[in-house]
């Protein structure tokens, strides 16, 4: 049987990055993530791999996506003030399709907010920071043993599917430490990004195939194609007719639409007694879960939902569950994001009701269980 380790969320994104393939890290410091880079910048050359302090996260940013241009599989981490620095690269690298990971460890907002603190209100920022549509994946993991898998998982998809994912944790979570079995990495299904390009000759980088995905060979490895972040056609040249515009934006959006079902993930303890559920995530999870145990003890049966993968949203899980349940809490480290998207998914079908807490506080079990009464009462 293998031996448990102690590890901390920071330190099971890095381990999960190493065993997921990745070969270059770009990153500068910034609290709650900075032990992601510190672990980085020591192990990474030993997985032949590569790690650059760069100046600032715009230049880290923009480093990881070079890397991927040349065929390897790159990461970032950062926090607030760091991601919205990221924005516009963001946007750039879903242009081009070029395949990153960036860890976001959420700490208190808005500004320099409170860097040793925890919240959950970069999830709107995840999907819309970046100007124009532009397709992204936002994982978010409830513990440290997710925390590795989900790292393994966003790497997985964005090569897959050639965009960029971001792995949202908060402070707490970030600096938890659990006990977690690391598997072998013959027990990791590990993906890595498709090589089958037409011939030299004949090859046109955003010539799209059945699968509605590029083929995009290293730069350096024998292809030579152009990379615009402006709207281009199947050669990668800009071109601004209003055919390839509509083709362009639908296309790479499409993606997330057209792999739905690979992409979502949720965790969903179907209780067809309930007729109350509660929505919630990250570290949210855990005092969520013990406030289910507390008020089925009093006699109230709850639901648990919990997205494990937030964008795309996981509309269609939700009107299902709104066809048993009445009142669905949501629970979360800021002032109603998600709770937002719950009302637009439902139109309706089941009364949505808030919990949020702003205070860098944790959000508890006791808190929980007393909104589960009120609801109920």
């Amino acid at each position: 049987m293998k031996e448990a380790v102690l590890m901390q969320g920071n330190q099971a994104v890095a381990e999960g990055a190493l065993a997921a393939g990745l070969k270059f890290c770009a990153g500068y410091p910034i609290t709650p993530s900075t032990e992601v880079i510190e672990i980085l910048s020591e192990k990474l050359s030993s997985h032949g791999g590569r790690f650059i302090q760069m100046e600032d996260e715009l230049g880290s940013i923009g480093a990881i996506i070079g890397a991927s241009a040349a065929g390897k599989k790159s990461m970032t981490a950062t926090s607030g003030p760091g991601f919205s620095l990221m924005q516009e690269n963001l946007g750039y690298a879903a242009m081009v399709e070029l395949p990153i990971v960036i860890y976001n460890a959420q700490r208190v907002g808005p500004s320099t907010g409170g860097a040793t603190k925890p919240h959950q209100a970069d999830i709107m920022q995840a999907k819309w920071g970046s100007h124009g549509d532009s397709p992204r994946i936002a994982l978010m993991p409830g513990s440290v043993k997710e925390a590795y898998e989900i790292t393994v998982k966003a790497f997985n998809l964005s090569e897959k599917y050639m965009v960029p994912v971001v792995i949202l944790m908060d402070e707490l979570l970030a600096h938890m430490r659990e006990s977690i079995v690391i598997p072998d990495k013959d027990e990791l299904e590990i993906v890595e990004r498709r090589t089958d390009a037409d011939p030299k000759d004949e090859y046109l980088p955003y010539k799209i195939d059945e699968t509605g995905l590029p083929v995009l060979p290293p730069l350096g490895g024998g292809y030579r194609y152009n990379i615009s972040g402006m709207i281009h056609g199947e050669d990668g040249i800009p071109d601004l007719t209003p055919s390839t515009i509509d083709a362009n934006v639908r296309r790479i959006n499409s993606k997330l639409d057209r792999y739905y079902d690979d992409i979502v993930m949720l965790e969903n303890e179907k209780n067809e007694k309930a007729k109350i559920a509660i929505f919630a995530f990250g570290s949210t999870t855990r005092p969520a879960k013990g406030a289910i145990k507390k008020a089925k003890k009093a006699g109230v049966e709850v639901e648990l939902i919990r997205p494990i993968t937030i964008w795309p949203f996981p509309e269609k899980e939700l009107k299902e569950i709104a066809k048993r349940v009445d009142k669905i809490i949501v629970a979360e480290m800021n002032l109603g994001q998600t709770a937002g998207l719950v009302k637009q998914a439902l139109e309706g079908k089941a009364e949505v009701i808030q919990h949020n807490r702003v205070d860098s506080g944790h959000i508890s079990v006791e808190e929980l269980y007393n909104k589960i009464m009120e609801v109920n009462s």
